[in-house]
Order: C-alpha cells, then structure tokens, then sequence
C-alpha cells in the first residue's frame, strides 16, 4: 500500500532492465519505495539491477524472467510478479519495448512480427492479465512506457513507431476501462533518451540524459496528467507535428 505521503510502496517493472525504468526506480526507492518485482529477459542484467536497487535502500528486490517475444508468457509472468510481491503492487511500470532496425524490418516479415509481439502484443496481453488483479485489489497505478515515436509515425522508423502508435492507443483505452475502479494509468511519452538502446544514433531535438528523463517521469507519476512527456515541452513541439501538412512531415530529416 502507499504509505502516507501517496508514495509507492511496491513496485513492479515489466521491463525491468530498461534503462529509464530502472533509473525511475531508483529515485522511488530513494523516496521510500521499499519492495521491488524486476521482471525481463536478461537473468545477469536483472541482478546487477536489483543490487543496485538493494543499496539505494530497498528492502525486497525479486527478480523473474520471461521472454517478451512470445505473448503467450503474460499471463503466467504477471501471475509470478504478484506472487513474487507478496500482496498488493501499487505502482506497475510497464516498460517492455526494442527499438529494431527499420532497414531490416522494411523487408523482413519476422523482424516485423517480433517487433510488434515484443512492443505490442506481449504488453497487450499483460495489460489483460493485470486488469483483474488491480481491481480485485481495490486500487493501483499503471505507467505504460510509449513514445513520441508514435505520436506521428516517420518513414526512418515506422515499424517502430506504428507498435508504439498502437500502445500509446491500447493504454488509453485501458485507462478509461479501469478508471472507475480507481486505477490510474498514465502513458509515458520520452522523446530521445541517451541509453544503450540509443547508442550510436543521431540524437534529435531536446534530448536528453537517463537521469533527466526519469526526474521527469517521477515528476508526472505524482500529478494528475493522463500523459506525461518528456522532456515536458515536447508536448508544444508534438501538437505542432502533429498537424503539419504531409508533404511538410516528409522532409523532416530522419
């Protein structure tokens, strides 16, 4: 349960050695979240995590794998999770997601396939298999991990673009389903992020470091706002996108 300040008490990362994630954690845990469920693929990537998190002041930290590329695991990996918390999780961080490789997938259909499972359905699924459990136990804050990738889809990366397209839609259906039995979702938009999983790309306008992206996030979990975006004034810059004729959107650098 959220102790008397609103504050997180348990934690679970779906996605759990996401870099921004992880960096989001442990600012919770310096704030006094004291229980914490890893879940991911990497078994060495989650200790080292969850070591991390033991120092920084947690005083449960699990650890469970699953393979995000095969949906068909949701169910059971959200079953482990609660199990693996020992009660109620009041903050669930869902932050599966690979970047890939537009030039591959332009022609590959498994590439195309994975990417959509790991980005899409696998979150779909789990979405699904939380949905009960959060309000069976009367209460729970969901944070679905999108970007601003899918706000408008661009030709340098449109298969990415398009599963986050589809989350970012799927979360704010799943908001409004759960609303009035008091679970709070909110959707997470980060422009480019300096993490591993961006290393060696051209960075684009306003990005910024882990440890930013993550103050910012914290930020937005305690307020009331549906989507939170990061850095915040992308949110002006998007809404600008957004509504750009297409002949304009199409000679944006890539």
């Amino acid at each position: 349960m959220r102790n008397a300040f609103g504050q997180p008490q348990t934690v679970l990362v779906l996605g759990g050695t996401s870099e921004i994630a992880h960096h989001v954690v442990l600012q919770l845990v310096r704030e006094r979240t004291t229980t914490v469920v890893l879940a991911g693929r990497d078994k060495g990537r989650l200790e080292d995590a969850a070591s991390e998190l033991r120092e920084a002041g947690a005083t449960t930290v699990e650890t469970i794998t699953f393979d995000a590329s095969d949906p068909s695991t949701a169910g059971a990996t959200i079953d482990d999770a609660f199990h693996a918390a020992g009660g109620p999780i009041d903050l669930v961080l869902l932050a599966v997601g690979q970047l890939g490789d537009q030039d591959i997938s332009d022609n590959d259909p498994v590439a195309t396939i994975k990417l959509f499972d790991v980005n899409l359905t696998w979150p779909a699924a789990a979405l699904a298999a939380l949905r009960g459990r959060l309000i069976s136990q009367g209460m729970g804050h969901v944070a679905v991990f999108s970007s601003v990738a899918g706000v408008r889809v661009r030709r340098a990366n449109f298969t990415y673009g398009a599963t986050k397209a589809g989350l970012d839609a799927l979360a704010q259906g799943f908001g409004d389903s759960v609303r009035s039995s008091g679970i709070k979702v909110q959707i997470v938009r980060p422009g480019f992020v300096r993490t591993k999983m961006t290393q060696g790309l051209s960075e684009a306008p306003f990005t910024t470091d882990v440890d930013q992206a993550a103050e910012t996030i914290v930020k937005g979990l305690s307020s009331s706002a549906t989507v939170i975006w990061s850095p915040p004034v992308l949110q002006g810059v998007f809404f600008i996108m957004k509504n750009l004729p297409g002949f304009l959107w199409r000679r944006l650098p890539g």
